[in-house]
């Protein structure tokens, strides 16, 4: 690390979890970030500003102007604009030092199998899930246990919200075992509504897992599963267990 990083990254540093070895760590890391609404705003803000080195950003939407309450790496200038391009713009500006790419289709579980495949390009170590569909997230569970990619899940409605965990080293559980029954019609923000301190607390907390798990620091769970109701303020961490009938995670283990 050179004089300029020392400085900048000096309060990561000053930590004893952390120190150079783990800042080195996360200038070595790639993680894609799915979706950048209102939980994938948060999530990219903070992983660029800490120092991770390469980030793939994906999502296919525009800025509208109803995003505007909750999403905050875009502003009144921003409507009309691609949110992966958008949201380049404003994070260059954060860290000139993070390489950032984007993809602007709509991911499937083949074309994210490819990638994580892709021995021409640098291996991505983890994926962060910041869509606001149960289908979405199912569909990128499938395609992270089968490249046994890490991932971390957040999801949020009204004043609720939940992170999850997941090693997807083949002997753990995966975000489908969460499910016994798919229920297509569950609701998302735009049903529903959603505070906007609400993402933000849930993306925030995203990345901090993030965080720990590219440095290998602190205590993250495999299957760990937080649930916040910001209505009460109440907080409930629980831990999923594999499920002997799991269509996704089970096939790929045996």
């Amino acid at each position: 690390m050179n004089d300029d990083q020392l400085l900048r990254y000096s309060r990561h540093i000053l930590l004893p979890q952390v120190d150079i070895d783990g800042q080195e760590q996360l200038q070595a890391s790639k993680v894609m970030i799915i979706g950048l609404g209102g939980l994938g705003c948060p999530v990219a803000m903070y992983l660029v500003s800490a120092g991770v080195g390469e980030i793939v950003l994906c999502d296919f939407d525009q800025v509208e102007q109803s995003n505007l309450q909750r999403q905050v790496l875009y502003d009144e200038q921003s409507i009309g604009l691609s949110k992966v391009d958008a949201a380049i713009k404003r994070l260059s500006l954060m860290n000139s030092e993070c390489s950032l790419s984007g993809i602007k289709e709509i991911i499937e579980v083949e074309m994210l199998s490819n990638i994580f495949e892709d021995k021409t390009s640098t291996e991505i170590n983890l994926v962060i899930d910041c869509t606001d569909n149960l289908l979405t997230r199912l569909m990128i569970n499938q395609a992270c246990v089968n490249s046994k990619i890490q991932l971390v899940s957040g999801a949020a409605i009204r004043m609720e919200g939940q992170i999850a965990t997941f090693f997807n080293s083949g002997d753990g559980p995966c975000y489908q075992c969460l499910f016994s029954n798919v229920d297509e019609k569950q609701l998302n923000c735009s049903e529903a509504g959603v505070l906007a301190t609400t993402v933000g607390i849930i993306g925030t907390l995203q990345a901090q897992q993030v965080l720990k798990m590219l440095m290998n620091i602190g205590q993250v769970v495999d299957g760990g599963l937080t649930l916040m109701d910001g209505m009460s303020g109440d907080w409930q961490s629980l831990k999923v267990n594999k499920r002997a009938d799991c269509p996704i995670c089970n096939s790929v283990s045996n």
